[in-house]
């Protein structure tokens, strides 16, 4: 999963805010496999130029489309809720920039990620392929949550908030498996880890949060 070099505003030094973060999340992320994946990624490789230098606080950024790279912290709790060991194929909801699904490449076998707007999901796709990741698909989602023709998968993360789990994605997991998903109201949701399991799921709340709506069948209509 080797990355190529990055060759963009060189003449900004972010050696020090990337230490300072990655310091930051050793503190607070137990699985220490999630920070050392993120120390590898090169975070400012997936913002606008103009976000360039805020690359590592550890906030949400713009990247367009009334749409934001998550913050670092939120990005490593939910990852480190998947429970990744190396040899699962991993559906993320909402590529956005593709940071997330960088992440998810370096602890997974493959990750399937989808975006329902194409220019973000082109975008991302040259970043990925750019840094070298081979093990990550992305494509454009329609009005069906998730990417079933896929499934099932051992692990589902979203990265936009929806009013309940949706079951249609609750199917595409495959038993023993985990989703982790922000539920809640439109700018304000609980984030939560479903563990699917022989006699019902087990659900665990990781803490308050704040992502865009998820769109589509099952979530938010618009």
């Amino acid at each position: 999963m080797g990355k190529k070099s990055l060759d963009r505003c060189e003449a900004v030094d972010l050696r020090w805010a990337r230490e300072s973060l990655i310091r930051h999340l050793d503190h607070e992320i137990g699985d220490k496999r999630v920070v050392e994946a993120m120390k590898r990624v090169p975070r400012e490789a997936f913002v606008p130029p103009e976000q360039y230098e805020a690359a590592y606080e550890d906030r949400p950024l713009c990247i367009g489309f009334n749409q934001t790279i998550s913050q670092p912290y939120i990005v490593a709790l939910m990852v480190q809720a998947l429970e990744l060991t190396g040899s699962e194929t991993v559906l993320e909801l909402g590529t956005g920039s593709g940071y997330e699904a960088a992440i998810l490449g370096e602890l997974a076998r493959r990750v399937v990620t989808v975006d329902c707007i194409p220019e973000l999901a082109e975008s991302a796709k040259r970043v990925l392929e750019g840094l070298g990741y081979a093990n990550i698909e992305v494509h454009v989602a329609g009005r069906a949550l998730g990417w079933p023709q896929e499934s099932p998968y051992e692990a589902i993360i979203v990265s936009a908030g929806a009013p309940s789990i949706p079951s249609v994605l609750v199917d595409q997991l495959a038993a023993g498996g985990r989703l982790v998903i922000p539920v809640g109201h439109r700018w304000q949701q609980e984030l939560l880890k479903l563990t699917k399991l022989p006699r019902g799921n087990r659900i665990e709340n990781l803490g308050g949060c704040c992502f865009v709506p998820l769109i589509g069948d099952g979530a938010w209509a618009k």
